[in-house]
């Protein structure tokens, strides 16, 4: 199950939005969106990280290894590690 804030958040990062997530987009919009995305809510500020804390992000959530993100996974990771889920 996919929260809202989760999918509201992969829409952001989804620069070119094609429905998926690569790793340059995230550590791109992270570094770009991420202080906006946190003033607004769809954040938490302790989840603004550096190049090497967005790359470990995608690590985790590309549980396929095909080097893109889909929603749902994701969902997965961000839901738990954000405690939105």
């Amino acid at each position: 199950m996919t929260s809202d804030k989760a999918r509201r958040l992969f829409e952001a990062l989804d620069l070119d939005h094609d429905g998926t997530l690569t790793r340059v987009e995230v550590i791109t919009a992270l570094r770009t969106k991420g202080p906006s995305l946190a003033a607004s809510g769809d954040l938490p500020f302790w989840g603004l990280g550096d190049a090497d804390a967005s790359s470990a992000l995608f690590d985790a959530a590309d549980q396929n290894g095909d080097a893109v993100l889909t929603v749902e996974e994701f969902a997965s990771v961000v839901d738990r590690r954000f405690g939105w889920s």
